[in-house]
């Protein structure tokens, strides 16, 4: 057998952001149509140690049956290092027979589908009259959620703030400020893509009808939204069942008792479909809290590898 190999340069090439934003809403209206299963994802972590890995799988049926599978490496202390947390690869297998399709570069796919994510809720929930964009974050994910940002709204000022300054020097439009409530107050459009494991925005920093993205928390156990925030605002998010299980945004405040269960108001791809309500006023806090799907892993990938095979990008090995 055969399998076309694909690094992050390819990646990225073969997955411009834009393109990304359409593929990312196909993706979650097919899983509120109940089109693809996606199971919870699968993590381990040994006693003591930082760094985990995890697993996601994810199927799609029809007419163009297939599998998906991304294993990542994920290591918070690559920040320092000034490399990607994440490490690792998707896998695409052929739906009929099970063989081996592609293997990718995960990071890239992580990096441009989460902000695509990102920017299909902010295209349904944020104001159109919107015109300061600030990023909690100066990583990676903020970088791409920086073009994501830019694809579906247009701002008059972009404000960064992150414990590593200077990051973004090289663009002109970009100005840093020396605190997360000195960007957070000013913000039409939020985004928090940090590794704070404890709340990093206040709710009386929060401007009526602000949209946030809250992209930087992946566990139970870590958010960097304060409790009022979210007992505020219109929670919407990728996908409920992660969210009641792997959000702790979504679950310190259930378990604080400022919010019950139901508080979620709707899934990116209901609102995709026309099927819930989104943002219900001008004044209404609204909040997207990003958790990452392995159906957007599947959706992303398949775009890349239908290109590459287009054009001959990439190696193609036997196995």
């Amino acid at each position: 057998m055969t399998v076309r190999v694909l690094d992050e340069e390819d990646v990225r090439r073969l997955l411009p952001m834009r393109d990304c934003i359409e593929v990312m809403a196909g993706a979650l209206a097919s899983l509120a149509r109940g089109e693809v299963h996606n199971p919870l994802r699968s993590m381990t972590q040994p006693p003591g140690e930082e760094s985990l890995l995890a697993l996601m799988p994810a199927h799609r049926g029809g007419d163009r049956p297939m599998y998906a599978l991304k294993t990542l490496a994920i290591f918070p202390s690559n920040a320092a290092r000034g490399l990607d947390l994440h490490q690792g690869f998707v896998a695409l297998f052929d739906g009929e027979t099970g063989a081996p399709r592609a293997l990718m570069n995960a990071g890239g796919i992580t990096a441009v589908r989460t902000a695509a994510v990102s920017g299909v809720a902010t295209r349904l929930l944020a104001r159109e009259d919107v015109r300061t964009l600030a990023i909690l974050g100066t990583g990676i994910q903020a970088r791409a959620h920086l073009e994501a940002m830019q694809a579906v709204r247009d701002f008059e000022r972009i404000i960064v703030w992150g414990r590593t300054p200077g990051r973004f020097s090289d663009l002109d439009e970009v100005d840093e400020v020396s605190s997360p409530e000195e960007a957070v107050r000013v913000a039409d459009v939020l985004v928090t893509a940090t590794s704070a494991p404890e709340p990093i925005v206040r709710r009386e920093w929060l401007k009526p009808g602000v949209h946030v993205n809250a992209v930087g928390a992946s566990l139970p156990s870590a958010r960097e939204l304060d409790t009022q925030t979210v007992a505020d605002a219109a929670l919407f998010v990728d996908r409920r069942e992660s969210a009641e299980n792997e959000s702790g945004d979504y679950l310190l405040p259930l378990r604080e008792g400022a919010i019950r269960a139901g508080h979620i108001r709707a899934e990116i791809g209901e609102l995709v479909r026309g099927t819930a309500e989104g943002r219900r006023s001008s004044e209404e806090i609204t909040i997207f809290k990003s958790l990452g799907l392995a159906v957007e892993d599947l959706a992303a990938a398949e775009h890349v590898l239908a290109r590459a095979e287009a054009e001959g990008a990439g190696a193609v090995v036997s196995l």
